[in-house]
């Protein structure tokens, strides 16, 4: 745990307050598709922008409208005292796990990175997910900091950015992970358009933006890879490639996962939180060409 596909719903706002309806129904579609896991309040669902009330809720409810799909909860914050405040709304909503990203604004050092982690573990009984996400986070962990992080008890997963494109030193990078964590801490993957590259070299667990929001296509290549089906994965990824160049085109994916929501109806328009504004109309005309030319929306 976890393993799999974890999906990052949106977090959707309505007049600056979060739309409980909408997220709820998020929730339970992700459900309903067979997700391995729902991640609420990662990056994608802005947990940076929550107050420790707003997300405590968002917790409550994720839990309340998965059913039997376990939800991890992202705790992560400036101040170790904040983060240890959402770890217990995390507890007292009946998550399965939280995650946890060393946010900076003054840099950090990997000592205050472990320090960091060493209390939360002391501080729960949950299972811990380490959230190396330098693009928001501004720290970006070392091989040896994954080991010396995973050897602490409670760690239950390191979630790891793209892996190198390059087949074989993908699966040199995910074994020299492997090789200093213990066999029970998993080894998930972010970046979507690596995901299958990652779960090719030796990922277990895939943890998805894009499946926040289309499961099936995120579900699609992490079952082909669970059955040995490498070349069909790889393919079903490559397939969504014009997706995953309008996430760098437009600066990461939250912008274009929002616009197709959006779109979908499953959330109502202008759902991020300010000041992130979304995409402007010709962007989200071309996001709507796409991810139709691929068959992903009607």
């Amino acid at each position: 745990m976890p393993a799999g596909l974890s999906a990052f719903p949106l977090t959707p706002l309505v007049d600056d307050v979060v739309d409980e309806r909408a997220f709820a129904g998020l929730v339970e579609r992700l459900a309903g598709a067979g997700v391995d896991s729902i991640t609420a309040l990662g990056s994608t669902g802005s947990y940076a922008y929550l107050t420790a009330g707003e997300r405590a809720r968002v917790a409550r409810l994720a839990v309340e409208h998965a059913g039997s799909t376990p939800v991890i909860v992202g705790v992560g914050a400036l101040r170790t005292s904040h983060v240890l405040e959402h770890v217990a709304g995390a507890e007292e909503a009946g998550a399965k796990g939280v995650l946890l990203a060393p946010m900076t604004y003054q840099p950090l050092t990997d000592d205050d990175v472990h320090a960091l982690f060493r209390t939360v573990t002391e501080s729960t009984d949950l299972p811990v997910v380490v959230y190396d996400n330098p693009g928001t986070t501004h720290f970006r962990f070392s091989t040896e900091l994954y080991g010396r992080i995973a050897e602490l008890p409670g760690i239950a997963s390191i979630k790891i950015p793209g892996v190198p494109a390059d087949p074989a030193a993908a699966r040199e990078h995910v074994a020299a992970i492997r090789a200093v964590v213990p066999e029970h801490v998993t080894i998930g993957v972010s970046g979507d358009g690596m995901a299958a590259a990652g779960l090719a070299a030796g990922c277990e667990a895939w943890y998805s933006v894009i499946g926040g929001t289309l499961p099936q296509p995120a579900l699609e290549i992490t079952r082909a890879v669970g059955e040995g089906r490498i070349a069909d994965a790889l393919a079903a990824s490559d397939r969504l490639t014009p997706l995953w160049d309008l996430f760098a085109e437009y600066g990461g994916s939250l912008r274009v996962v929002a616009a197709i929501a959006e779109h979908l109806g499953l959330v109502a328009p202008h759902c991020l939180p300010l000041p992130i504004q979304g995409l402007a109309d010709d962007q989200r005309a071309r996001v709507v060409e796409v991810v139709a030319r691929l068959g992903l929306v009607g």
